[in-house]
């Protein structure tokens, strides 16, 4: 280089997944900060695994970003992702949301109609929960949690998950 040319970035297309339990989040996170720069694909508005497929496809051949906002609690449920993501040469983020039981089950309470879940399944989602692993596929991966004022505070995922406390109020 001449001093005169800019080092180009590579610039890849994003798929971010969302992992955590049902009301820590997840949705409002992603009407806060990813609204306007990708699509959601969400299996509760899609209904079925098939309209979901359909959806990905979509992403992955039209090189468009999106965030997969479903609970993503097993590391196979995010392998369904990740592994045509990156053969589509995508960048794979993670968002883990904090899943304190007891935290999840009062922003539930406050939901009304279809919103709400039943507390059986928060408890059960919990059980299945498993922690994310760069191994798995992602290139970053990130820790969410509401502050005292319900506001979003994103932080940098901490090798052996002591950023990522599930076990509170279970």
């Amino acid at each position: 280089m001449d001093g005169c040319e800019v080092p180009v970035r590579e610039s890849r297309v994003e798929l971010i997944v969302f992992i955590g339990i049902q009301a820590t989040g997840k949705s409002a996170f992603y009407l806060q900060r990813f609204y306007r720069t990708r699509v959601r694909v969400n299996l509760d508005m899609l209904k079925t695994r098939h309209r979901e497929n359909l959806l990905v496809t979509a992403c992955l051949s039209g090189q468009t970003p999106f965030v997969v906002d479903n609970t993503n609690l097993t590391r196979v449920d995010r392998t369904r992702y990740l592994a045509p993501a990156k053969a589509a040469h995508f960048a794979t983020h993670g968002y883990f949301f904090q899943s304190r039981v007891t935290d999840a089950l009062a922003r539930n309470g406050c939901r009304e109609g279809d919103e709400r879940v039943p507390d059986l399944a928060i408890r059960g989602a919990r059980n299945r929960l498993e922690m994310p692993l760069l191994a798995e596929g992602f290139d970053r991966l990130f820790f969410v949690r509401l502050d005292e004022q319900d506001q979003f505070v994103v932080e940098d995922w901490k090798s052996g998950c002591e950023n990522a406390p599930i076990r509170n109020g279970a």
